[in-house]
């Protein structure tokens, strides 16, 4: 499902054009094929991975920073990002489904993403770099004295690793590791650097300290942003549109279910995100209130600030009358014993219940994602004082994100 680009050559009746876009010369008989690899021959290759255990959000925050560094390597230098397949998650729970080298593609729109950067799946990458093979990998770790007292220092150095890399070297002294699930998948070198700062202290390593074609950070979430909150972080937020097989789910869902549509709720759309203007409160929301019910591991964490299922309800039904709404859309994490007490408490609670088929076809994180599309829609509700935000709550109004088509 991958999104590859596609270099359309307008020749003329008369005369060739004396290059192609790419900066090739162009001859009779030449393919656009032949200038791809030509592009392609000549581009590095950024790749990164984070430490296994991390969720949905951090990873999709991690892609933001990353995203940052591309910008800068790009002043210099031709490079893409190779994105990292989905797997693996500790919410991915349904038994039976491959959850594994899950392109992204399956979650987000990659035409999309590239209006902000240069992005090809891995599988891509496999195919125009001649093989399963990352040149260098650098395990990123944060400093083994630690960060003491005093002004803050951004910087960046070869070190010794501080904890034992996963990764092995095989009969042929090549390293073998996760690779996203892809077992055939070797680095070629690995080494560890200590680093503490934003993603972009790392751009002077990668263009004057490694002539390595693919380069792979692992542990990238130890890099912060760099411009936390600015327009570029924005751009890079609004490029992450959901995929539109899932944005369509979820819009039959709201037609079907909620009657909301966009038209209705004046919720306006564009495909291109970077054309995408609206005006701050013009936006009505579906005729429903959107709940995030975060239950089992939260709970865990969080026992003195989580209501009890009763104490839940009580709160839903108190903005459903605030807000004049009959309807509650929920997404939530909850056992099956709590879902069957939920609706006899909340019978007007309506829900995204995939098919067996339909789950295997979306996966664990497509179905969230239609949970998000739908819960974004919702009729706007204030946020108590006192709460926590919205990702990180046990019961909260989930707010309609009207300005693009991806959701916070």
């Amino acid at each position: 499902m991958a999104a590859l680009g596609v270099f359309c050559l307008l020749l003329g009746a008369v005369s060739w054009p004396p290059a192609s876009a790419s900066g090739e010369e162009f001859w009779p008989g030449q393919s656009a094929a032949d200038i791809l690899s030509g592009a392609a021959s000549r581009r590095r290759y950024l790749l990164y991975d984070v430490n296994p255990p991390e969720g949905f959000n951090l990873r999709r925050d991690v892609y933001i920073r990353v995203a940052s560094l591309l910008k800068t390597l790009l002043k210099t230098e031709e490079w893409v990002l190779v994105l990292p397949p989905w797997g693996r998650l500790y919410h991915w729970k349904s038994p039976d489904i491959h959850q594994v080298r899950i392109p992204w593609s399956d979650f987000f729109d990659l035409p999309s993403l590239s209006r902000n950067i240069p992005v090809i799946e891995y599988e891509q990458f496999i195919a125009e770099s001649g093989g399963p093979f990352i040149d260098q990998v650098y395990v990123l770790q944060g400093y083994a004295e630690g960060w003491k007292e005093g002004a803050w220092e951004e910087k960046i150095d070869s070190r010794p690793c501080i904890e034992p890399p996963l990764y092995s070297q095989d009969k042929h002294e090549y390293y073998r590791g996760w690779f996203w699930g892809y077992e055939e998948t070797r680095g070629l070198n690995v080494s560890c650097l200590s680093v503490q700062g934003s993603a972009s202290i790392i751009a002077p390593v990668l263009l004057r300290n490694t002539s390595a074609r693919s380069v792979m950070l692992d542990r990238a979430e130890n890099l912060l942003h760099d411009h936390y909150g600015g327009k570029e972080y924005w751009d890079t937020r609004r490029s992450m549109v959901f995929a539109k097989h899932l944005r369509a789910v979820g819009d039959e869902f709201r037609s079907r279910y909620l009657n909301s549509t966009d038209a209705a709720d004046r919720i306006p759309f564009e495909e291109d995100w970077t054309k995408m203007k609206v005006k701050l409160g013009s936006s009505l929301g579906g005729p429903y209130l959107g709940v995030h019910l975060r239950r089992k591991d939260f709970i865990w964490g969080h026992r003195e600030d989580v209501p009890s299922l009763e104490g839940a309800v009580r709160r839903i039904r108190s903005l459903m009358k605030t807000h004049q709404l009959d309807k509650v859309f929920v997404a939530t994490d909850a056992a099956r014993k709590e879902l069957d007490g939920l609706r006899r408490l909340l019978p007007e609670m309506v829900r995204f219940e995939p098919t067996w088929e339909e789950l295997e076809l979306y996966k664990d994180g497509g179905v969230a994602i239609v949970d998000q599309w739908v819960c974004a829609h919702a009729r706007s509700a204030p946020q108590r004082g006192g709460l926590p935000g919205r990702l990180s709550l046990a019961l909260s109004p989930c707010p309609k994100q009207p300005r693009s088509s991806s959701v916070p």
